[in-house]
């Protein structure tokens, strides 16, 4: 697999992250290294931290940053294992993150990851290959109204509860071994009206699925109930995300550090004595523009949002 993904909003990162030479900055989804490359580029005795929970992420980004790995350190794990990422690096607070969420291009254009739903492969959907969660498992094993539940709640799909059902209907028969035969089932337990939408009939349900085998919304949201502590003062927390649950999370978690007091609205006067951590950069997040789109189609449903700590 070849990690040629396109960063997306790569100049409004850098421009987010107001990036200092000295500074110390992790990009905790470093996939192909589009935005770390150029991170590293603007440092000169800096550092970067690039993490990635996948092996052949990081493979191909020590490639992309051949030139500049003296001042990079390299991390296998999951961005919501911050704290103990830098506890490991003898590293208290640095000067910047990044998050990229969301499956890369690299990993949606590698048929044989089965994250896609137009290329036949086995149902596996980890970003971490190492990890023992497979799709395959889960559309295979799980209770039905398990599998309602993350289709609606991970996948916003109305059709939930048909597509739970016909899942299981299905592998009564035979387990279901690829993603097509998984678009096979969904497709046959949507109304014909909803086969005709624009979207693909199977892209919420895909989403849910993978979004359960990686952990994805709680290990976003872990993260951000850690981030803001491992920011020095003035250092800068940008994400991006590419969809309404991850964006939902961020969004929230975010407010709620700029807010600092939690005491309840009819209270006169604060007695939590809890102060903002971090001022809010974007008041609305930022998005791709025309151009950008005009390259790249995936960045359409993109968001970045920043914030900085006091």
């Amino acid at each position: 697999m070849e990690f040629a993904h396109k960063s997306v909003l790569l100049n409004e990162c850098m421009e987010a992250l107001a990036i200092k030479p000295e500074g110390i900055y992790l990009d905790g989804t470093l996939g192909g290294a589009g935005h770390s490359f150029e991170i590293v580029k603007r440092l000169t005795t800096g550092s970067l931290i690039g993490v990635d929970r996948d092996p052949a992420a990081l493979e191909a980004a020590a490639k992309r940053l051949a030139p500049y790995m003296n001042h990079v350190t390299m991390v296998h794990s999951n961005f919501c294992e911050l704290d103990r990422i830098l506890d490991d690096l003898g590293i208290a607070a640095v000067d910047g993150m990044l998050f990229d969420l969301g499956v890369s291009s690299p990993q949606l254009d590698d048929a044989q990851r089965g994250f896609s739903y137009m290329a036949d492969a086995p149902l596996d959907m980890r970003m971490n290959r190492e990890d023992a969660l497979t799709a395959f498992e889960i559309v295979n094993t799980w209770p039905k109204e398990e599998l309602r539940r993350i289709l609606y709640d991970y996948g916003e799909e109305r059709y939930a509860p048909q597509i739970s059902a016909g899942i299981v209907r299905a592998r009564e028969k035979a387990p279901i071994q690829t993603t097509l035969a998984l678009v096979e089932v969904i497709k046959s337990s949507m109304p014909p009206q909803a086969l005709r939408e624009k979207q693909h009939p199977a892209k919420r349900s895909f989403q849910a699925i993978r979004i359960a085998v990686n952990d994805e919304l709680n290990s976003v949201s872990k993260l951000m109930r850690t981030a803001f502590s491992r920011l020095k003062p003035g250092g800068r927390l940008a994400v991006i995300t590419f969809h309404s649950l991850e964006d939902r999370i961020v969004k929230s978690e975010m407010l709620q550090a700029a807010k600092g007091c939690t005491c309840p609205p009819e209270f006169p006067v604060c007695v939590c004595g809890k102060k903002p951590l971090v001022q809010i950069i974007t008041r609305k997040p930022i998005l791709s523009g025309e151009e950008e789109l005009e390259e790249n189609p995936r960045a359409r449903s993109a968001k970045l949002r920043v914030a900085e700590k006091l």
